[in-house]
C-alpha cells in the first residue's frame, strides 16, 4: 500500500479509557458492595453502564474502534490472573465459592488470608497486583470477562478491539509464589501459558473479534537476549495459530529498542508504538528496521500520560513520516488513557487561559480523531482546529504564569554545598539520639491517621460555604487532640498529628504553592478504589507562606513526645502531579525543593526534632532504560538533599517509600542522606531489609510490619515474626517499628487493633533481646 492509500485507511483508536466514571461511580458501587449496601447484580449493572458510557464518549469523539477488556473492577493484571486461571492456592476456595468475593480477596485480603503483593505499574503511579507463580502452576483459560465485554460492545454497534495483557509481560511481571525458591523464573512457564492464550484468542474470534491487542510494555525495558528470544518464540507460536483474530502487539512508556526488530519480524498483523517523550526514538528505529511492510501501525502520537494539549502540527509531521513505513497507519494516544482524568470540560473553576492548555481523556480522544481525519482528508479538513491549536500553544508559551524571574534567579544560584548536610551521618546520629532519647526499636506511624466520614464532611462543608474557616479549624484541632492522645495511650514513641486537614499528600501542598493548579474533577486511579487528583504544574514554583508549621506547633504543644513535621518530597510532588513538558524535570524539581527547604527550616525553628520528607515516588519515576537512570537519580537525590540539608545535626530527617521494587535504587537511597527511612515490607515479606543489608546501608530503617492496604488486622505474633526477619538483616539499634504506609484509608477500629499489635510486638522484642 502506498502512503496515500495508508492515509486513506487511517482511523482513530485508543488503548484504554478511564474506568471510574465522571463522578467516580465505580468507586462508590464497589465500596458499597464491600459494605453490603450494594448487591452483586447492582455492582455488575453499574460496571456495564460505565463501559457503555465510555464507548459512547469515544464514538462521539470520532474514535471508530473502541477497546474492550480494559475495564476492571480492581486491576487489569489481576484480571489476567483470573483469565489464565493462575489463582494462588490460598485464594482458590474463596474464588470457587464466589468468584466476585474471591477476586476482591486476592486484591485486598481477608482476616484469614493475605492478598497478592501490590507494586507500581512501570514508571506510573498506578499499582498492579503481582501474579504469584511457581513450578506447579497450572494455567486454565477463563475467557468469560474478555468475551462478555466484547459481546457488549458489538451488540451496541461498535467496532471493538479486545485488549489483553501479553503473555511475555504477564510472566515478566510475576514473582515466585510464597514457598517457591526465590531464583524461580516465571518466564520459564511460557510453554504452559501459550496454549491458554490460544484458547482466549479462539474464544474472542468466535465472539466476533477482528483484532485483538496484546500489551507487551515490559519489552520497552532492558531485556536479555534470552528474554528477547522468548518473546520472539511466543509470537511465532501465537502468530502460527490458525483459529485466531489478527494480532496487534502494543508497547508504550518508552522506546522498544532491541525488541523492535523482534516484533517487526514476528508473524503478527500489527504493532502499536509510542512516539512521545523518550519513545520518540521509535521513529528512527522503525525506519532503520525497514518499517512494517504489509502491517498495521497504531501510532501513539498524543501523550496519554499528561494533560497538556497536543501540538497537532508536530504530530502530523510525525504521522506523515510513518505513512511510508507501514501498510496502514492509525492514530492513538501513546498508552491507555487510564492515566489521565476523564474530561477537562468539567473544570469550570480553572483560569480560562490555563483551561485552553488542558486535554484530559475526552479531549485526547478528540485530538486523535482530528489527526486521523487530517490524514484521511488532508489538513484542509481541520484548518480551523489547527489555527485554534496554534493559538493555544502560543498562549501557553508566552504566558507570565509559566515564568517567575525571582524563582529562576534563586534556582540558578544554588551551589553543591546547598545540597549537602555539613555533618557526616555518624555525627548526626549521635546528636539525634542524645536529643530524642528514644528506646530500642522506636515505634511510629508514617503520617496520616484515618480520614473519617466526619472529616470529609467537614471539608465538604467548608468548600460549600456551610461552615467558615474558623469552624473548620476547630474541627480539625479536635481531631488532632484525639490523635495525639490516642498515640500517647497506645505507647507510640514518635508521634504525628494525623493530617486531618490534608485532602491528599500532594494536592494539599500544591494548593499552597505558587505555580500549581488544583482540579475539582481530575480523578485518576491509583489502585482499586483509591483515586487521586494529581495537581497540575503550570508555572514556576515558590512558597508564599508556611504550609504546615502552625499544625505542627499545635500538635507538639499537646505532648512531651516528639511530633514529626510531615512533608511530601520534591520527586513525589512531580511524580504525582501532571508535570510541565516545557522544561527539564530536574529544573522543576529544584524549584519545588527550594520551596520545601523553606518549610523544613521553619519547622525546625518551631521546635521540630524530627522532620519526615516522603519520597514514595523515587523508585516509580526511575526511567525504564538503565542508560537513562544516572541523570534522573542525580537530580532526584539532589532535590531531596536540597530540601532537607538546611537543618542542624540534631534534627532527624526521615523519608518514606512504599510499594515499589527498591533493589534498583539502593545507591540512590544512600545518596538521599536521610537519617531514617521507612519502607513498605509486609507483602514482600521483609525482602527490602535484606536488600538494604546487602547494599551495606548504614542508617536507621523502618521496614513496615502492617500492610495498611488490606483490611486485615495483623496479630502481635505476625508483627513480631516480621520484626525478627528484619533483625536478621538490620541491627536492633538501627531498626524502627512502623506500618507500611499512612493510615488515611483505614478505619479507626482496625487502626487501633493493628497499632496495638505493632506496639506489642516492639515491646515483646525489646524484652526478648534484653532477656
Amino acid at each position: 500500500m502506498t502512503a496515500k492509500s495508508a492515509a486513506a485507511a487511517t482511523r482513530a483508536t485508543v488503548h484504554g479509557y478511564p474506568r471510574q466514571g465522571r463522578n467516580r461511580e465505580l468507586k462508590k458501587a464497589i465500596e458499597g458492595y464491600w459494605k453490603g449496601t450494594v448487591t452483586a447484580d447492582a455492582l455488575r449493572d453499574a460496571a456495564t453502564e460505565l463501559r457503555r458510557e465510555s464507548w459512547r464518549q469515544l464514538a462521539d469523539a470520532g474514535v471508530l474502534e473502541v477497546p474492550t477488556g480494559d475495564f476492571s473492577l480492581y486491576d487489569h493484571v489481576l484480571d489476567t490472573t483470573v483469565a489464565v486461571g493462575a489463582v494462588p492456592a490460598r485464594h482458590r476456595a474463596a474464588v470457587d465459592a464466589d468468584p466476585l468475593d474471591g477476586y476482591f480477596a486476592m486484591a485486598r485480603g481477608t482476616q484469614d488470608v493475605a492478598p497478592l503483593e501490590m507494586t507500581k505499574w512501570f514508571d506510573t503511579n498506578y499499582h498492579y497486583l503481582v501474579p504469584e507463580l511457581g513450578p506447579d502452576t497450572v494455567f486454565v483459560a477463563n475467557p468469560a470477562k474478555a468475551v462478555g465485554e466484547l459481546a457488549e460492545a458489538l451488540a451496541l454497534g461498535h467496532a471493538a478491539r479486545p485488549v489483553l495483557l501479553g503473555p511475555v509481560t504477564y510472566l515478566l511481571l510475576a514473582k515466585p509464589a510464597p514457598g517457591v525458591a526465590a531464583d524461580f523464573e516465571p518466564i520459564t512457564l511460557l510453554d504452559r501459558l501459550l496454549p491458554v492464550y490460544a484458547e482466549l484468542l479462539s474464544a474472542l474470534k468466535a465472539t466476533g473479534a477482528d483484532w485483538v491487542q496484546l500489551d507487551e510494555p515490559a519489552l520497552v525495558q532492558d531485556r536479555t537476549p534470552a528474554e528477547l528470544n522468548t518473546a520472539a518464540r511466543a509470537y511465532r507460536e501465537l502468530g502460527a495459530l490458525t483459529d485466531r483474530p489478527k494480532l496487534l502487539v502494543a508497547s508504550y512508556f518508552d522506546r522498544l529498542g532491541e525488541a523492535l526488530p523482534v516484533l517487526a519480524k514476528a508473524p503478527v498483523e500489527g504493532l502499536a508504538l509510542d512516539f512521545t517523550g523518550p519513545a520518540a526514538a521509535n521513529l528512527d528505529d522503525l525506519a532503520a528496521v525497514g518499517g512494517l511492510p504489509g502491517k498495521r501501525l497504531v501510532a501513539g502520537v498524543v501523550d496519554g500520560r499528561n494533560i497538556w494539549i497536543n501540538d497537532l502540527e508536530k504530530s502530523l509531521a510525525t504521522l506523515a513520516t510513518l505513512l511510508g513505513l507501514a501498510e496502514r497507519v492509525d492514530v492513538a494516544p501513546s498508552c491507555s488513557l487510564l492515566h489521565v482524568p476523564i474530561d477537562a470540560a468539567l473544570e469550570r473553576d480553572v483560569d480560562p487561559q490555563i483551561a485552553r492548555w488542558l486535554a484530559f481523556a475526552r479531549q485526547k480522544a478528540t485530538e486523535v480523531a482530528l489527526l486521523a481525519r487530517a490524514l484521511r482528508e488532508g489538513t484542509g479538513a481541520i484548518t480551523a482546529d489547527l489555527a485554534a491549536n496554534r493559538a493555544d500553544l502560543a498562549s501557553r508559551a508566552g504566558s507570565p504564569i509559566t515564568r517567575d524571574p525571582a524563582v529562576r534567579a534563586r534556582t540558578a544560584a544554588v551551589t553543591a554545598d546547598d545540597a549537602r548536610r555539613p555533618q557526616p551521618y555518624p555525627q548526626r546520629a549521635e546528636a539525634q539520639r542524645a536529643r530524642l532519647g528514644l528506646p530500642l526499636l522506636p515505634t511510629t506511624t508514617i503520617g496520616s491517621f484515618p480520614q473519617t466520614t466526619e472529616l470529609r464532611l467537614a471539608r465538604a462543608d467548608l468548600t460549600a460555604g456551610r461552615i467558615d474557616a474558623a469552624a473548620y479549624r476547630e474541627r480539625m484541632e479536635a481531631e488532632v487532640r484525639e490523635v495525639i492522645a490516642y498515640q500517647e495511650k497506645a505507647g507510640l514513641d514518635v508521634l504525628v498529628h494525623g493530617e486531618p486537614e490534608r485532602n491528599d499528600m500532594v494536592q494539599y501542598f500544591a494548593e499552597q504553592l505558587s505555580g500549581y493548579l488544583a482540579t475539582r474533577h481530575g480523578w485518576v486511579q491509583s489502585y482499586g478504589t483509591r483515586y487521586v487528583r494529581p495537581p497540575v504544574l503550570a508555572g514556576d514554583i515558590s512558597r508564599p507562606h508556611p504550609m504546615t508549621v502552625d499544625w505542627f506547633r499545635f500538635a507538639q504543644d499537646l505532648t512531651d513526645r516528639p511530633v514529626k513535621g510531615m512533608l511530601t518530597g520534591p520527586v513525589t510532588m512531580l511524580a504525582w502531579s501532571f508535570v510541565r513538558d516545557d522544561q527539564p524535570l530536574g529544573d522543576t524539581a529544584r524549584q519545588v525543593a527550594l520551596a520545601l527547604r523553606d518549610e523544613v527550616t521553619d519547622l525546625e525553628a518551631a521546635g521540630a526534632a524530627v522532620v519526615q520528607v516522603d519520597e514514595p515516588a523515587l523508585r516509580e519515576t526511575l526511567p525504564l532504560r538503565a542508560a537513562d537512570r544516572p541523570a534522573y537519580l542525580d537530580w532526584a537525590t539532589e532535590s531531596f538533599r536540597l530540601a532537607t540539608s538546611g537543618v542542624r545535626a540534631d534534627t532527624q530527617v526521615h523519608t518514606h517509600m512504599c510499594y515499589a521494587e527498591f533493589g534498583a535504587i539502593m545507591s540512590a537511597i544512600e545518596e538521599l542522606d536521610a537519617d531514617v527511612i521507612s519502607l513498605e515490607a509486609t507483602r514482600s515479606h521483609m525482602q527490602v531489609a535484606g536488600e538494604l543489608a546487602a547494599a551495606g546501608y548504614p542508617r536507621e530503617v523502618g521496614p513496615g510490619v502492617w500492610d495498611i492496604h488490606s483490611p486485615r488486622v495483623p496479630s502481635t505474633e505476625e508483627a513480631l515474626a516480621l520484626l525478627w526477619a528484619g533483625l536478621a538483616a538490620i541491627p536492633a539499634e538501627r531498626l524502627w517499628v512502623n506500618p507500611d504506609c499512612g493510615l488515611k484509608t483505614r478505619g479507626w477500629t482496625e487502626t487501633r487493633a493493628s497499632l496495638d499489635s505493632l506496639v506489642g510486638a516492639a515491646r515483646r522484642l525489646r524484652e526478648e533481646l534484653a532477656g
